[in-house]
């Protein structure tokens, strides 16, 4: 089943919650999104409230994948470099998400092509940069997409006690 990706949809209630959801889902099915299995809604609300701040502050922006059902089947929020001028020319691609049951059948590729779309329409972007945690084989995942890995901190990310992964940084040139 193929996606349909939307950038910067109207952020409803129903939209809210399919992110969240969606979050939620891929948390608990072992996906590097910034918690450990298992996991609850409220435990991912926090930080889909600090994206959802952010993107009404226009430091971060939305995209979307819907399924035939309309259900939200994946995500990427692009953060923008308003902190710091001189790295204006690239952007952030953070929780990038497909459900596990759109997994294996393309939709993550397809989701790295419309985000690499969409960044081409943002003025002034030259780059995206992402990152990944080590152990899981998303460095080569994300390489087959056209990323480069440009860094590497051994160890940085804690998924728990004695499991130590990497931190990858991978770049998109557009």
């Amino acid at each position: 089943m193929s996606l349909t990706f939307e950038l910067d949809p109207a952020m409803t209630p129903a939209l809210r919650d399919g992110v969240l959801t969606l979050w939620t889902d891929v948390s608990n099915a072992g996906g590097a999104v910034g918690h450990v299995p298992p996991v609850t809604c409220e435990d991912v609300r926090p930080g889909l409230i600090r994206h959802l701040t952010a993107m009404a502050e226009g430091r971060m922006r939305l995209l979307v994948g819907h399924d035939g059902q309309g259900r939200v089947a994946a995500t990427a929020f692009f953060a923008f470099n308003t902190h710091n001028p001189l790295m204006a020319h690239w952007v952030w691609l953070y929780t990038l998400m497909v459900h596990p049951r759109h997994q294996g059948a393309g939709s993550g590729r397809a989701l790295l092509a419309a985000a690499a779309d969409a960044a081409r329409g943002f003025a002034g972007i030259d780059a995206v940069r992402l990152t990944c945690r080590g152990g899981l084989g998303l460095e080569h995942f994300y390489g087959s997409c056209g990323y480069q890995e440009v860094g590497r901190v051994p160890g940085a990310i804690r998924v728990g006690p004695g499991d130590d992964r990497d931190d990858i940084t991978m770049l998109l040139t557009l």
